[in-house]
Order: C-alpha cells, then sequence, then structure tokens
C-alpha cells in the first residue's frame, strides 16, 4: 500500500513540475519590453499593460526600464547575439544605428499602411526609406517654462529676455551671492544649446549630413550664451540639468529651459508654471530651433514569425489614443495619434497646446549615426568656450575638425 502511495505521489509530483516548467500554465506568450520612460511615465505604462494583460490572459509582457546609454548599448548587444526583448522602446535617434546594424525590423513591412495613416508624419521615424518607429507621442522638446508667480509674462524676443532677467536676477540679502535667477538650464550640454544655434541661422548638418559646425552662426551663438552669463549675468555661473532644475523648483529662478519630462516634477514642486517659445533672437529675428524627436516602438529582427503578430498588436494597442491620452493626462504630452488631439486633455491644456506652439519652430533630431560624432566634437570644444580657455571662433573651428575625423573613424 505504501509504495502504490508512494508511486502515487511521485507521479503527481512529476506531473506538477511537467505542467510548471512546460506544460500548459508555461504556453502562455510573453513579450519583453526595454523602455527607458522615467518614474511618471512608467508608472503609466505599467498600468496600460496589466489591463492588456487581463485583457489577454495569454500573454504576459515583462517591461525592464534601462537608462537611454545603456539601453541603447544592451539593446544591440543582445540583438547581435540572436537574443533582446522583442520590443525596443526610445528616442528616435536610436533608430538610425539600430537600423544600420540591421538590429530592427521594417516596420512598413508589418502595420497596414490604414494604421499608419492616423499618426502625425512626425511621430514615424524613417531611415534609409524604411520605417523603424512610430512614435507613441511627439515633441519631446525643448521649451521656456516659467514661474508665474516671478514671471507673469514671459518674454518675447532676447532683448526683453534680458531686460527682464536684469531685473528679476537679484542678490536679496546682500552677502553677495545671487537668490533669484532670471533663467537657469544645462546650458554646459551640446544639446541644450542647439536651440540658440538655429536661432542664429545655423545648424549641425545640411541636407546631405554633412557637419556644418564652423559657421557665423556657431560662433554668435557661443557669444551669447556666455553674454547671458558674464556680461548681463543672468544666469548662473555654472548649472548642469540638476542644479537648474533644483534651482526653478525652489522658486529660485523664473524660467528655465526644460522638456515636457519635466513638466510633472514642477507641479509637484507646487510652481504654477506656464509654457512659451524660447524668446526669439532680437539680432536675426530667428526663433530658436529646438530639436525634436518622437519617443516610440521598435521590434527586434529576432521575433520569431508566429509571435510577430502578437508583438503588433501589444504594439497597437500601445499606441492607441486611449492609451496615448493616458499619458498626456499624466505627463502633458502631445500624442502621436491624430484622433486623440481633439481629445479635452489636449485642447484645454494650456500647457500642451504651447507646447504644440514651440514644436512648430523645432527641428527634427536627426537619426544619422554621424550625430554622436558630432555630439562627441562638440561638447568639449563649447565647454571650453564657457570654461575661458577656447575663443568661440576655435572652438567652433575645433569641433568642426574634430567632428569629420571621428566620422571618418566611424567608417574605417
Amino acid at each position: 500500500m505504501k509504495r502504490v502511495i508512494f508511486i502515487v505521489m511521485f507521479f503527481l509530483a512529476f506531473s506538477i513540475l511537467f505542467i510548471s516548467c512546460g506544460g500548459k500554465e508555461n504556453k502562455g506568450i510573453k513579450i519583453k519590453i526595454w523602455h527607458q520612460m522615467q518614474v511618471e511615465g512608467r508608472d503609466v505604462l505599467q498600468r496600460v499593460c496589466n489591463k492588456y494583460m487581463q485583457e489577454h490572459p495569454n500573454v504576459q509582457i515583462e517591461l525592464l526600464y534601462k537608462e537611454t546609454e545603456e539601453l541603447r548599448s544592451g539593446f544591440q548587444t543582445a540583438s547581435l547575439a540572436g537574443a533582446g526583448p522583442e520590443i525596443v522602446y526610445g528616442p528616435s535617434d536610436q533608430v538610425g544605428p539600430f537600423s544600420k546594424m540591421e538590429l530592427i525590423l521594417p516596420l512598413e513591412n508589418v502595420f497596414d499602411p490604414v494604421f499608419l495613416k492616423q499618426f502625425d508624419p512626425k511621430a514615424l521615424t524613417y531611415f534609409n526609406n524604411h520605417l523603424c518607429q512610430i512614435g507613441d507621442r511627439i515633441g519631446n522638446h525643448l521649451s521656456l517654462v516659467y514661474n508665474k508667480k516671478l514671471v507673469p509674462e514671459p518674454p518675447e524676443n532676447s532683448d526683453e529676455l534680458i531686460e527682464l532677467g536684469k531685473k528679476l536676477t537679484q542678490d536679496k540679502n546682500g552677502d553677495g551671492r545671487i537668490d533669484i535667477y532670471a533663467l537657469v538650464w544645462n546650458f554646459t550640454e551640446p544639446y541644450f544649446f542647439i536651440p540658440f544655434l538655429g536661432g542664429f541661422g545655423g545648424w549641425i548638418m545640411d541636407s546631405a549630413g554633412k557637419p556644418t559646425l564652423d559657421t557665423p552662426a556657431t560662433i554668435d551663438a557661443f557669444k551669447f550664451i556666455v553674454a547671458l552669463r558674464d556680461t548681463y549675468k543672468i544666469i548662473p555661473k555654472e548649472a548642469d540639468y540638476d542644479m537648474a532644475d533644483a534651482l526653478f523648483k525652489e522658486g529660485r529662478a523664473g524660467m528655465i529651459i526644460n522638456g515636457p519630462w519635466s513638466w510633472a516634477g514642477y507641479k509637484k514642486s507646487g510652481i504654477d508654471i506656464g509654457i512659451a517659445r524660447i524668446p526669439k533672437i532680437s539680432k536675426t529675428g530667428l526663433w530658436p530651433t529646438p530639436m525634436y524627436s518622437p519617443k516610440g516602438y521598435s521590434i527586434n529582427k529576432n521575433v520569431k514569425p508566429e509571435l510577430l503578430i502578437e508583438v503588433k498588436k501589444v504594439i497597437e494597442y500601445l499606441t492607441s489614443p486611449a492609451v496615448e491620452l493616458q499619458f498626456t493626462k499624466a505627463l502633458g504630452t502631445i500624442p502621436s495619434a491624430i484622433p486623440a488631439r481633439s481629445d479635452s486633455l489636449v485642447v484645454n491644456n494650456p500647457l500642451i497646446v504651447q507646447s504644440q506652439y514651440q514644436l512648430d519652430v523645432c527641428k527634427p533630431m536627426p537619426v544619422v549615426p554621424e550625430l554622436r560624432a558630432i555630439w562627441d566634437a562638440l561638447r568639449p570644444a563649447y565647454q571650453a568656450v564657457l570654461n575661458g580657455t577656447m575663443t568661440p571662433a576655435k572652438a567652433a573651428e575645433s569641433a568642426q575638425k574634430n567632428t569629420e575625423k571621428k566620422i571618418k573613424e566611424m567608417y574605417e
């Protein structure tokens, strides 16, 4: 009898083990998504994915957050090895390298043209005539964010900015240190310098993808930033992202140049914020031109054909108007799906309306791999100008030469 009980229990245990390892319970569809959404966005993504899994019990979505650079390098390594997540989410500039290395699928072969027509063209990122990414939001661009308590009306142009800045920048207790700045932003990083390059009539590359950094526009933009700091003294002597962010949250800055990812944090800090275009450059009559880059979804080339249809369904869900509007509600982002634009969450939100106004004068971030060479060459030259170790003219020349050198090295 004991022998019979033992045999029955053995086969029962074996059956349970079989089911848990490879049987019925484990036949569900698993879809991994790597992304780089900030905290507020992560919460929304988890919530909408939970809802999808409830409605599709056979699908399991695994979300993994990675910093932007870690995501980029990690996905490249994993995909080259025949692995990696089925879906990768991030900024549009990553799709150039991914596509060039043939790590992602051309999406025009996956999605129906009717489905793609529902999106703002700015949300669809192409490289070498192939659709590489479908954005769930557009913009991701810098704007002028202002504290309405300190700046009831934002300046329209750089002359007004300087005039307002002189009044607003104050040493309130007379200790020789500035207590309130007119304007703060991460001006030491090239990405945050780019709007002013455009405002002086320049850009980082021409239509053929050749770098265009050694120009009068670059020199003038360098000089302008230095003048705001050293001549007019309306910005801090130095400010990285965290310092500028903290000053604005503490009410010690009237304005900051930052993107929509920051707005929720400012409102949470109790700042009554407004959004406006970065002031027009009075000398040129041109608006500064921040880069815009949609964030969105690409598909790993290693996705098995039988799984591709399920991956497609998940992306269609994540880019649906209803889901995009949940991100809009939480983050103030501009939805990429055109039907979502008429929703009250968009049309009745002055921050989104003004963000769209700024977007009208933005330029798309190039998705070519050469962009990395430009960032790597521009950064030390620009920071040398800020440090006073290189003239603006010499820095522009140096940035151009080093960019050309780095691009050449990329293809040797």
